[in-house]
């Protein structure tokens, strides 16, 4: 019951009532094999068929037409070269009409191919360095007062990321609905999906173990033909502990299991080290492809002005993400930069973090805390709070404050020179 965002209640998504013959496609992958351009792979798997049914898998622009016969469980695996094949990225976000056919049923969708690694400190997309300019988000519409679960919810915020100069966007810290990682796929923004493994839950009950273990597998499911998605988050500051260390060290087994061609990461944690370098302090760090972490400093303890000459160690050459950062801010609050809550202050902050960040070597993505103000019971400061987080880059009106602006220029230069590939 510990969180800080809104949990809605009711029917907050569409529920469809969907009409299938007795034989139909009740799961499909279709993706790239791992760590190759043109090696198609994946698996159709038959609801009521028997063995040999034979599912025809086409993919016309490219030439493909593939019959598959299932086994007596219904399921037949493909692997297969495909020649030809224009690879999506953030900049050239190529879609193929893919179809699956068995007897009256036809199910079609819209795939992405690329590639996703992490080697010697890098982000790697279809082979090359990527430095991910990102954001997060909740899934909520400030604006209308509600949860986001339309195209037209999704689409407000991806724009918002496209002028903000993003090419990555960090959904926390649940799944959120299957519309904006569908339309993220269409607008090419990659994506970090989380499950609510958060804070401090019970990490010696087996069924909250359980619970964790069927949300990501329900999330990889869903979306595992999603181009967009390149990192499965399974949790987010979640205190080290023997019972804790365990669960997630598990639970990334889990999601490696699932899903073997993405990233898997977490929001870890990190202290002052004897020497005064902050690291990651989370044994976590070393099960992971990509380091993530959360630091606030400068606004939960530490005054901006110090924050450039902060300095960070990083003992394992893999990839740095800093999956937030930020500080609250009313917008229309104005004062100097050392008055808190004020927009001058945040954008002190996030002036001075971008000069600590340009000084980490390792660092290779960022996702600010957060887009939009959101809706939270724990933010209870009168006349500034009243119920929201105000983290936001932009007010619950729709308003963007001052750091918007600074954030969207330091994108504009990475897009231009971004720090990867030395």
């Amino acid at each position: 019951v510990n969180t800080d965002w809104w949990n809605y209640g009711g029917i907050t998504r569409d529920v469809l009532l969907v009409e299938v013959p007795a034989v139909f496609v009740r799961d499909y992958l279709i993706q790239l094999e791992k760590g190759s351009r043109d090696m198609i792979s994946g698996f159709v798997q038959l609801e009521g068929a028997a063995a040999g049914e034979v599912v025809t898998l086409e993919i016309q622009e490219l030439g493909i037409s593939r019959e598959l016969a299932v086994n007596a469980g219904g399921r037949a695996e493909f692997q297969f070269r495909a020649g030809g094949i224009q690879l999506w990225s953030p900049e050239v976000p190529k879609l193929y009409d893919v179809s699956f056919a068995v007897g009256r049923h036809l199910l079609k969708d819209e795939i992405g191919f690329r590639t996703i690694e992490s080697r010697n400190g890098e982000i790697l997309l279809n082979g090359e360095p990527v430095f991910l300019r990102g954001i997060c988000m909740h899934e909520e519409n400030t604006m209308r007062g509600g949860r986001a679960y339309s195209e037209a919810d999704a689409l407000v915020a991806l724009q918002w990321a496209d002028e903000l100069n993003c090419n990555f966007m960090r959904l926390a810290h649940y799944p959120h609905n299957e519309k904006i990682v569908r339309m993220a796929d269409r607008k090419g923004m990659l994506l970090w999906e989380e499950i609510p493994v958060y804070w401090t839950i019970d990490f010696t009950n087996m069924q909250t173990y359980a619970k964790a273990v069927r949300q990501l597998e329900e999330v990889i499911t869903r979306d595992k033909n999603r181009a967009s998605v390149i990192i499965w988050s399974v949790g987010n500051e979640t205190p080290v502990g023997d019972a804790r260390n365990a669960f997630m060290k598990n639970l990334i087994g889990e999601a490696r299991q699932f899903d073997r061609t993405r990233l898997v990461s977490a929001a870890l944690q990190h202290r002052v080290n004897d020497d005064g370098a902050h690291v990651i302090a989370d044994p976590m760090s070393y099960e992971v492809d990509v380091l993530g972490f959360n630091q606030y400093i400068g606004w939960y303890g530490g005054n901006p002005k110090n924050v450039p000459d902060v300095k960070w160690s990083f003992d394992q050459n893999k990839p740095v993400i800093i999956s937030e950062f930020g500080a609250g801010a009313l917008a229309g609050f104005h004062a100097d930069k050392e008055t808190r809550w004020t927009e001058e202050y945040q954008e002190y902050l996030y002036s001075q973090t971008i000069l600590m960040m340009k000084n980490m070597s390792a660092l290779r993505g960022v996702t600010p805390w957060i887009l939009a103000d959101f809706r939270s019971p724990k933010r209870t400061l009168p006349k500034i709070q009243d119920g929201w987080n105000r983290k936001g880059l932009i007010s619950n009106t729709g308003d963007k404050k001052k750091a918007f602006y600074v954030m969207q220029e330091w994108y504009s230069e990475l897009s231009a020179h971004p720090p990867v590939g030395h």
